[in-house]
This record gives structure tokens, sequence and C-alpha cells, in this order.
């Protein structure tokens, strides 16, 4: 349509035209368009010395006003709310970001505490991951219920690193570390697996391995396991525990539990 009769025609457009000659102009009406229109022509027409001679320029101004790129008195107070209301948004999304981290938290270290707690009840030792001996679950700190050192026969300090950073590991009386755990909340499956595996070519004697991750990551988990790398032959198998199991039956097995078979009962394999 030839630019000097007909103007665009979209939501800022029209919510600037209503701004600034005080419409109520609704979008997607023929005869409120043509109404808009006639206003535009009789105003491009009086300020032809500062407009253009098609619409393009009004369209653009009123496109500013209307996404509040251009203040002007008609929408200074406008402004100021969305304004206001990005930051309202903003204070919200934070806040449930920081409730979001709290709780995954707080799910990460329950899961180490009821490890902890059924791996001691088992007769083994347990080791806590370093950075973590500091948590509290139940009032009780991690570190608590975590052999103080983890003394690991035979392991490049590179890799005991690596091995120590591991959520939580059962030990039996002679240092050997018989099984390990990776609780993933909210982090990658795909490190807490390779975390696992250098632990078992790391360590001379068979170990059990388990991911610990709630049920919303079952299909992840078990994608994850699928791949190749992992389905070699001198890989160690991996299997997982899913977060309701645990809670489920910590206690039962604690009282009674007998030995590593206990944890056949929750945990899965692909």
């Amino acid at each position: 349509m030839h630019p000097t009769l007909f103007l665009p025609f979209n939501t800022a457009i029209v919510k600037g035209f209503n701004l600034l000659f005080s419409q109520k102009i609704k979008l997607g009406s023929w005869p409120e368009y043509l109404k808009m229109r006639e206003i535009i022509l009789f105003k491009n027409q009086e300020y032809r010395n500062m407009l253009s001679k098609d619409l393009g320029a009004f369209a653009g101004l009123l496109f500013e006003i209307g996404s509040n790129r251009l203040v002007i008195d008609e929408n200074a107070k406008l402004v100021l709310q969305n304004e206001l209301d990005k930051q309202v948004k903003a204070i919200a999304r934070r806040h449930k970001e920081v409730e979001k981290d709290m709780a995954e938290e707080n799910s990460h270290s329950e899961m180490q505490y009821d490890l902890a707690k059924l791996g001691r009840a088992l007769g083994y030792k347990v080791w806590i991951a370093r950075n973590d001996h500091k948590r509290k679950w139940n009032g009780v700190s991690l570190g608590e219920l975590s052999i103080k050192h983890l003394e690991l026969n035979h392991v490049p300090p590179a890799v005991y690193g690596t091995i120590s950073l591991i959520d939580v590991l059962w030990l039996d009386n002679g240092n050997n570390i018989v099984s390990g755990f990776e609780v993933e909340k909210s982090t990658t499956i795909y490190s807490g697996i390779l975390r696992l595996n250098d632990l078992s070519l790391s360590i001379e004697k068979d170990c059990r391995l388990y991911l610990v991750a709630p049920e919303k990551r079952e299909k992840e988990i078990q994608a994850q396991l699928l791949r190749p790398s992992f389905k070699k032959a001198e890989s160690v198998p991996i299997s997982y525990i899913l977060f309701k199991d645990l809670r489920c039956d910590c206690d039962a097995m604690c009282k009674f539990g007998n030995g590593l078979s206990v944890l056949d009962k929750i945990s899965k394999s692909v």
C-alpha cells in the first residue's frame, strides 16, 4: 500500500497513538484503523515541514512512544510502572531461584546423610566428600558421620583428589572402597558417571557404583548409562537409586540389612 496513504498498524503503534492523542483505538478493527488514519493524515499535513511526505516518520514516532522507548508526559507514569513491575518480577524470580537452590542443596545433603547412616549401620566406614563435611541434615554435620581422613593405597595424587570429592564412599576395615555413590540433584549426570568410572579404574578391588538421583531424572540416567563408552567390557557396571526409594527404605535397611546385597532391592540397572 502506498506509504502516503496507509501507515503500518501494530500493537505498539496503536498504543502510542492512544497515548499521544488520548484515544481508545482497538487493534484489528478496520473502522478503528480508518479513524486513526484520518487523525494521522491531518497531523502529518499540519507538521509537514517536520515530517516526511509519507507516514513512515509518524508511524515510527508512535512506535517509539508505544514501546516506551520515547518518554513523553502521556506515558511517563506507565514507563515508571513498567520499570517497577520489572524490578518486582526480577526480585520474585531471584527469590524462586534461591528457594530452588536451597531445596536442591537440602535434598543432596539428605541423601548423603541417609547413605552415610546406612553404610555405618551395615558395618562400613563412611567417607563424605571433603567439601561437604560442613553441610548439615537433621541438625547433624555430615562430617560427623565421616571418617576424618581418606586413606587410599596406590592411588596417584591427581586421582585421589577426584575420588575424595565423590559424594559418599563405603570402606571396609582395610580401607578398601567397597561402594561409591554420586548424588545428582541438579548437576550433569555425565560428570557423576565419569567420577565413578575414574574410581573403578583406580582401585585394585571391585566395588559397587551407584548414581543417586530424583525420579524426574531417571530417563536421563538410563540414556547416559547406555553410552557406548560406558558399555565397554572394561567398564564397571553402574546402577542407580532413586531418591524416593532411599527415603522410603533407608531405616528398614539400617535395621534389617546385612552387607551390600541390601542395595539390590532398591537399585536399578540398564
